[in-house]
C-alpha cells in the first residue's frame, strides 16, 4: 500500500487533487510529483509531442504548493484521489514514466523577455479551440485530429510573443485563466503575465501557476533533399 502525500492543508489538498483533475481532462500523460524541504511541485503536459516525426511542442504546466517538510518524492501517476484526512492526497499503486517528464525546466537563469495580457492569452487560446473544432471533420482518424492540433498548437503566435499557441491552449485548460459561465476566457482585473526565458524554455507566470514551453515554435519541417548521384546523371 502506497504512502499518502501529505500537505499543509485541507485547502492545498483540494487544490491539488483540481489540478490533476484538469491534467486527466487535457491529456492522457500523468501528473508528475516532486517534493522537497517543504515545496510540492505538481506538473503536467498540456501538450507534449508523440513520436519523433510529431511537431507538437512540449507545454508543461505546472503549481507549486506547501507540503510536510519531510515529503519527498519524484513520481509520475495516472491520478490522485482524496486521503484519509482533508490535508491528504492519496496515490494510485503504481506509477508511469512518460517522455515528457524526462527533461525539466531549469531552476534559475531566468530572463525577463516581456509580458502579456491574460486577455490576449485567453482569446488566442479561443481562436485555437475553434480552429480545432473547425478543422475536425466527422469521422476523422485519430493521427488526422492529432497532426491538426499539432498545427494550430505548434504554431508561433505573433500575439504570444511568438510563442507557440499552445501555451494559451494549457493555461485555459489548467484554469489559470478566469472563465465565465460559458467557458470563455475572460481577464483577472489587473494581471499582466510576465514571461521569462532560459535556455530553450520559456515560462508563463500566473497568478494562478505556471505554463512552460521547450524549444522554438513549429514553423514547418524542412525540405527533404536528395543525397548521392543521381543514376544516369
Amino acid at each position: 500500500m502506497t504512502r499518502p502525500l501529505v500537505l499543509s492543508d485541507a485547502d492545498t489538498a483540494r487544490d491539488v487533487l483540481t489540478f490533476a483533475g484538469r491534467a486527466a481532462t487535457a491529456s492522457a500523460e500523468g501528473v508528475r510529483l516532486q517534493a522537497a524541504d517543504g515545496i510540492l511541485v505538481v506538473t503536467a503536459a498540456a501538450l507534449a509531442p508523440q513520436g519523433f516525426l510529431d511537431q507538437t511542442p512540449t507545454v508543461l504546466a505546472m503549481r507549486i504548493v506547501r507540503a510536510d517538510p519531510e515529503l519527498r518524492c519524484d513520481i509520475v501517476v495516472d491520478e490522485l484521489s482524496p486521503g484519509a484526512s482533508p490535508a491528504e492526497v492519496a496515490l494510485p499503486e503504481t506509477g508511469r514514466a512518460p517522455a515528457w517528464a524526462g527533461v525539466s525546466p531549469p531552476r534559475d537563469g531566468w530572463e525577463l523577455i516581456g509580458e502579456l495580457s491574460d486577455r490576449i492569452i485567453g482569446d488566442r487560446a479561443q481562436w485555437g479551440i475553434s480552429a480545432v473544432a473547425r478543422g475536425t471533420t466527422p469521422g476523422a482518424g485519430e493521427d488526422a485530429v492529432r497532426a491538426l492540433r499539432s498545427r494550430v498548437w505548434g504554431e508561433p503566435d505573433e500575439d504570444l510573443l511568438g510563442l507557440p499557441r499552445g501555451v494559451a491552449f494549457a493555461a485555459h485548460a489548467f484554469g489559470f485563466i478566469a472563465s465565465d459561465r460559458m467557458g470563455t476566457a475572460v481577464t483577472r482585473e489587473g494581471e499582466q503575465v510576465r514571461v521569462t526565458r532560459s535556455g530553450r524554455w520559456t515560462r508563463l507566470a500566473f497568478a494562478r501557476g505556471h505554463i512552460l514551453s521547450r524549444g522554438p515554435a513549429v514553423t514547418g519541417l524542412t525540405a527533404v533533399r536528395g543525397t548521392g548521384t543521381a543514376v544516369g546523371a
